[in-house]
């Protein structure tokens, strides 16, 4: 197939319908890259996310232990407290 003077409108057309197939075919094929890597993307995004909750939920549960823990000792330095005043007016 040669182009010059004496190229038909049926090889043109055909050259032209052959290049739009492939314009078609590599708009496609990043149209789909695109997609791919946006869909990789989220899927990082949400894994980092799951670990900042795990983290948040771990950190969480540490804090509620040492509230409680901290509770405890403070009820127990009321009693003792509470103990050391009823010895005092005792003494009184």
């Amino acid at each position: 197939m040669r182009f010059g003077d004496d190229t038909s409108w049926p090889e043109a057309i055909l050259v032209l319908g052959v290049i739009g197939l492939v314009v078609f075919l590599i708009g496609a094929a990043l149209a789909t890259f695109l997609d791919l890597r946006k869909i990789r993307v989220t899927a990082q995004q949400e894994e980092s996310l799951r670990q900042l909750v795990g983290r948040y939920e771990q950190l969480a549960s540490t804090t509620l232990d040492a509230q409680q823990r901290v509770a405890a000792d403070v009820a127990e330095l009321r009693s003792r407290t509470t103990s050391i005043e009823q010895i005092l007016r005792t003494v009184e």
